[in-house]
């Protein structure tokens, strides 16, 4: 699998998110682009979705929201989110039950 879409970097790993907003619900839907590709309902409007997808992957990953930020594409649907304090082999092992293999 290509891992393009994760890096590890002092203190944590950045992860490459491709955000589709204003979608009928919040899930991660797998990779895209060599990125992850993640649709959530909020709007694309004064950092609605930035939020969410900081919310949404705390949530989904099970940890606390100040350890996710979104560092990058702050008004893109291309983001990069950094999660302290994890390794890349960690949060592989925290989405392993995506099937990511197949996008």
């Amino acid at each position: 699998m290509d891992k393009l879409w994760l890096q590890e970097r002092a203190g944590g790993v950045n992860l490459k998110v491709f955000v589709q907003p204003r979608a009928a619900r919040n899930q991660i839907i797998g990779l895209h682009d060599a990125a992850l590709k993640i649709s959530l309902t909020a709007p694309p409007v004064d950092g609605a979705a930035n939020r969410l997808c900081r919310d949404f992957l705390a949530k989904t990953l099970k940890l606390a929201k100040g350890r996710i930020a979104v560092v990058g594409g702050l008004k893109s649907r291309r983001k990069t989110v950094h999660i302290k304090d994890m390794s890349s082999a960690e949060l592989l092992d925290l989405l392993g039950s995506y099937d990511l293999l197949k996008f």
